[in-house]
């Protein structure tokens, strides 16, 4: 039997984009791009993708999958 868990995949991939999208608008900080209404945007969005990817990992240690539901 396979056992497939997509939840850490997903996790380290949010999380290596977010901390780098976050890494990026916070290094630059440009005012022209990536900015609405004085927010830097680059850095706002990859805080959350980095937070859902987090999230993702946690939820790997938390419940694992439970025998017989993963994909054969």
């Amino acid at each position: 039997m396979m056992r497939l868990d997509i939840r850490a995949p997903i996790g380290w991939l949010f999380t290596l984009i977010g901390a780098l999208l976050a890494g990026y608008g916070l290094l630059t900080g440009a005012p022209s791009t990536g900015t609405a209404a004085g927010l830097n945007i680059n850095a706002w969005w990859g805080a959350v993708l980095a937070v859902f990817g987090i999230a993702m990992l946690l939820s790997t240690r938390r419940r694992p999958m439970a025998a017989g539901k993963g994909l054969t």
